[in-house]
């Protein structure tokens, strides 16, 4: 090989210069950091909306679960008259049928068939699983009075002693009792004369401090009277993350035999005067026809660089904000009672 072709060879192994070589490592590190951007967005929105999806989901399913409930309110069988049910009582009559933790005839006030208090717990038995911290301090309380909705009411084989039961009759008075047997006016039950016998349900909602999640995991909770008489009413923790329930009834104001009597005329809070006997705005004819919730949930975990700055005002609420790093959302819905019948 002459020295010619060996110039020739050095010439074509020349590599890149320095210059280069900072120029290409300069552009490959803007492309890197701009991929490392993309993902870090990328998995931040994929975050965000995964933790929206899991508060919308939440809510839904805890709307689900109340709504049922609340539907089926003032459902007592054959009857939809609860002036003519006997055995009902009220928390000021002396104790009727039913355990009575929770407070005097909390079971068996049919004259409530919805009934809720302002910003505060105060039924008599306590609240939340034990061990827990209780009640949330400014939340409202609902409690749901009606009877099983089976296809078929009880046969009589199959009633038991410690069960308390409305027995209905069209067109005639109904009653409360426990036994085996329904009381002798109802009997017998034949089809020119139909009668109907169904377990009293009662249940009863509120927010818990606590959840099983841990002590400062809030949840949506009920009491829950199954019929059962020989035992106390339960404490069920029905969702974690719900911290707030707000509660507001659809009522109709207008007289008995008005054009407009069977719609709602105004929302108003429990406790609310034209719905508190004794009170000078008392308006006797009132009649609930609708109960309009609000949930607030919050996520489990808190999330890295978010902080809740949002003023939360709902119902009767207006509520500071948390400035906290758990993201919340509040949800609502109005619920109409299939069985309300306000006299007409």
């Amino acid at each position: 090989m002459t020295l010619s072709d060996r110039r020739r060879l050095r010439r074509r192994a020349v590599g890149v210069t320095l210059i280069e070589l900072m120029v290409a490592l300069a552009i490959g590190a803007f492309l890197m950091i701009g991929a490392v951007t993309v993902f870090v967005q990328a998995r931040q929105t994929f975050r965000l909306t995964d933790s929206v999806a899991r508060l919308q989901e939440t809510g839904r399913f805890a709307l689900e679960s109340v709504e049922p409930e609340i539907r089926m309110a003032h459902y007592w069988g054959l009857t939809t008259q609860t002036v003519a049910i006997e055995g009902r009582a009220g928390p000021a009559d002396a104790n009727g049928l039913g355990p009575d933790n929770c407070g005097t005839n909390w079971t068996i006030d049919f004259d409530k068939a919805v009934e809720a208090s302002n910003n505060g717990y105060t039924w008599a038995c306590a609240a939340g699983p034990a061990g827990g911290n209780g009640a949330a301090d400014t939340s409202d309380t609902l409690v749901v009075r009606r009877v099983s909705e089976n296809a078929q009411p009880v046969p009589p084989a199959l009633l038991a002693d410690d069960t308390l039961y409305l027995q209905t009759r069209r067109g005639s008075t109904s009653r409360i009792f426990t036994g085996t047997a329904p009381p002798a006016e109802f009997l017998p039950i034949t089809a020119a004369a139909p009668s109907e016998t169904r377990v009293v349900l009662v249940t009863g909602y509120y927010v818990g401090k606590s959840s099983a999640l841990g002590a400062n995991m809030p949840s949506l909770r009920r009491k829950a009277f199954t019929g059962d008489t020989s035992s106390n009413v339960t404490d069920e923790e029905v969702l974690p993350g719900v911290e707030d329930l707000q509660v507001q009834f659809g009522v109709d104001t207008d007289p008995v035999g008005s054009a407009n009597r069977g719609s709602i005329d105004r929302y108003v809070n429990p406790g609310d005067p034209i719905l508190t006997p004794g009170d000078a705005a008392f308006i006797p004819d009132a009649e609930i026809l609708a109960v309009r919730i609000w949930l607030r949930i919050r996520t489990e975990n808190i999330e890295a660089g978010y902080k809740d700055t949002r003023t939360y005002v709902y119902a009767d609420q207006n509520i500071p904000a948390p400035n906290d790093a758990y993201r919340r959302v509040v949800m609502s819905k109005t619920i109409y009672l299939r069985n309300a019948r306000p006299a007409s």
